[in-house]
């Protein structure tokens, strides 16, 4: 499972390349509303892709934070060691401190199998990449702004 820290920070980044440019900057607090997470949350990931090169990020009056083309070419996993979340793919799912394929757990043919395609997918798919997705299928990062209706959600 993700950390929060993860997850916003994978949403914030998404957010930017689908959206961003050198010319189209986009702030903190901004990002924080567009995509309903913690400002303060938003604020340290930003910084700490930013310093990291995941994005890029300008000062003073139309500054803000984007995607460059040279960011773009980063991947999740890149994103994900810097929130401290690689472990996910190491493990047990159930916790266990033994497991392995000498000596698996009961659902570690489930899940070894899943772990590994999307550590690959995560690895070899580059931001630009998921921004494509986005625009293509329509993803959202957000439920902003998206009429959900209950009365079908048990239909």
């Amino acid at each position: 499972m993700l950390s929060n820290a993860s997850k916003y920070a994978i949403r914030s980044i998404l957010f930017l390349a689908d959206k961003s440019s050198k010319d189209k900057k986009f702030g903190a607090k901004e990002i924080a509303h567009e995509l309903e997470i913690p400002l303060s949350f938003v604020a340290k990931i930003l910084q700490k892709m930013a310093k990291a090169g995941v994005i890029s990020s300008s000062k003073g009056p139309g500054g803000g934070f984007y995607t460059s083309p040279e960011n773009l070419n980063n991947n999740i996993l890149k994103i994900l060691s810097l929130t401290e979340q690689t472990d996910i793919f190491e493990g047990c799912f159930l916790g266990l401190p033994r497991c392995s394929d000498e000596n698996p757990c009961p659902i570690h043919h489930i899940v070894a199998p899943f772990k590994e395609t999307l550590y690959t997918k995560f690895q070899n798919q580059s931001l630009r990449d998921f921004a494509i997705e986005i625009k293509q299928n329509g993803s959202y990062l957000s439920l902003k702004g998206i009429d959900v209706k209950t009365d079908n959600l048990f239909k």
